[in-house]
Parts: C-alpha cells; structure tokens; sequence
C-alpha cells in the first residue's frame, strides 16, 4: 500500500499546471478608453438616445406559449 502511495504522490508531482496566458493590456477595457471613444462620436456628431428605464427592446410575439415534442396523429 505505501508504494501505490508514493507511485500516486510522484505522479502528482511530476503533473505540471499550466499558467493562464496573460491579457494584453492593449486590448483591455478601461474607463479612459470609454471615454475616448464616446467623445470622438460626439465630436463626430453622434446623439445618445437615453432609454427610459423600464423600456425594451424585445418584440412581443404572439404564437403560442408551448412547446410541442412530436407529432399528434388525430384520428
């Protein structure tokens, strides 16, 4: 038994993790860069729309609210 517990120990210390990849900072979002962007489209002549809370834009669908899983032979 205490070799299968030190077969199981060298093989966990032989399994090497690999390290996330690190972000380039130039393609991270910041604040800044926002606030960049927002003022070249206004300077460019952009409008913001402010959407009153509550709004969406999700099209009501009127169909049925179930779901059918086969075929229903009638008859």
């Amino acid at each position: 038994m205490a070799s299968v517990k030190a077969a199981k120990a060298a093989k966990a210390a032989k399994t090497v993790k690999k390290s996330k990849p690190v972000k380039d900072l130039a393609d991270d979002v910041t604040s800044a860069k926002i606030d960049n962007h927002i003022e070249e489209f206004l300077a460019s002549g952009g409008k913001i729309q402010e959407i009153p809370l509550g709004v969406s834009g999700q099209v009501a669908t009127s169909g049925p609210r179930h779901i059918t899983l086969g075929k229903r032979h009638s008859g």
